[in-house]
């Protein structure tokens, strides 16, 4: 072996070099900051599945409450009526029920 080998040997057994940790470090960042922004978009559409599923129940609860009541005697439905009759089992306080039980999502609420 001659000198110039002897020191490209020694070299290779100190480590990793300033520049390849960096490297590696941006990578990684590079992956957490991707996988992040794809979870969030992932939450957002489970919340907007979510809300979309809750009108629709509280729409059935609406009919349901139309055909069981008479709309002269029981007066426009509720969501606290609704639940009063156990047609849901509790408020969301996402929702109003409007006039002729239109189901309205509440101003500011989460699902607005």
């Amino acid at each position: 072996m001659n000198i110039n080998q002897e020191t490209m040997q020694a070299r290779r057994d100190q480590g990793f070099t300033l520049v390849e940790l960096l490297i590696v470090v941006v990578i990684l960042g590079i992956l957490a900051t991707v996988t992040i922004f794809g979870v969030r978009g992932i939450t957002d559409k489970g919340q907007a599945s979510a809300c979309e599923t809750d009108k629709k129940v509280l729409e059935t609860a609406v009919e349901t409450w139309y055909a069981d009541q008479s709309a002269l005697t029981a007066g426009e439905p509720t969501e606290a009526k609704l639940v009063t009759a156990q047609f849901l089992r509790s408020l969301s306080g996402l929702y109003d029920v409007g006039v002729a039980g239109a189901v309205n999502p509440q101003v500011g609420g989460a699902c607005a």
